[in-house]
């Protein structure tokens, strides 16, 4: 299991350095090919060496080669939280339900890409959200069809629809509040989470409204927003998705438990 989680850290730092192409890139409709990795102020091509993550910018002590311009250091936070994503869902997944793992690992990938890319831009592209409603369901399959667990898969795709019905209800309902892009969000995050479960889906939804609201209120109380802000949702509910994956049984039986005391 150690070598799994190793494995996962590796390739986590590999993917997130690529998240962060993607993260700069696709908000903009720029090719993720072409050109290779260069600095923005000069330019300048970044050295195969330099591009190693998190390493380069420690080498680079956080400037460009070049022209010695600033390099964020959301750049090897972003491979650092991938990784220990990665390990994470690795963690939770690769012992207990190894042919899930790869698909985790893709929604772990594009949480990260999609919650960044809403905070920056106030949207989540299609050219993220839309190819999941494929690529999920394909790497899901195997665990379905190996492990027959028909009923599973038949929840994750009732729950795919009831999610998308429910945040496409609200958006008509309150539409500057919900925009269309966490409406397709929620159909791709009810796959996973009702693959697992209805608790967790029912987790999972919650808590996207809770960690939304607070966020929301905090942002309120020091003055970085006002009641009629423009804030992003996406973040919240991945972040709700990702807590129900980790979290779900344990808050269901907390919950069960304050409904129903023992006696």
């Amino acid at each position: 299991m150690a070598f799994v989680l190793v494995v996962a850290g590796v390739l986590g730092l590999a993917v997130g350095s690529f998240l962060n192409v993607v993260i700069h890139r696709v908000p903009r409709g720029e090719s993720l090919l072409r050109p290779a990795s260069h600095c923005p102020q000069c330019t300048a091509a970044v050295r195969p060496w330099h591009n190693v993550p998190v390493l380069g910018w420690l080498v680079l002590r956080g400037r460009c080669a070049d022209c010695a311009a600033p390099i964020s250091v959301r750049y090897p936070l972003v491979e650092l939280g991938t990784a220990a994503l990665f390990v994470a869902v690795a963690a939770r997944f690769g012992a207990t339900s190894p042919l899930m793992l790869p698909a985790w690992l893709y929604l772990a990938a594009i949480a990260v890409a999609l919650a960044l890319i809403d905070l920056d831009v106030l949207r989540l592209p299609n050219a993220i959200v839309l190819p999941s409603y494929i690529v999920a369901p394909l790497l899901l399959l195997p665990a379905v069809v190996v492990e027959r667990d028909w009923s599973a898969g038949l929840r994750g795709l009732l729950a795919m629809a009831a999610l998308w019905t429910f945040y496409f209800l609200l958006s008509v309902v309150y539409p500057g509040g919900m925009g269309f892009g966490d409406v397709k969000l929620a159909g791709v995050l009810g796959l996973y989470l009702g693959f697992l479960g209805w608790s967790t889906v029912a987790v999972g939804t919650l808590a996207a409204f809770v960690l939304g609201g607070a966020a929301g209120l905090t942002l309120m109380a020091f003055g970085r927003a006002g009641r009629k802000s423009a804030l992003p949702f996406g973040p919240a509910m991945l972040a709700g998705a990702l807590l129900a994956l980790f979290a779900a049984a344990p808050i269901t039986a907390w919950y069960t438990n304050l409904l129903v005391p023992d006696l």
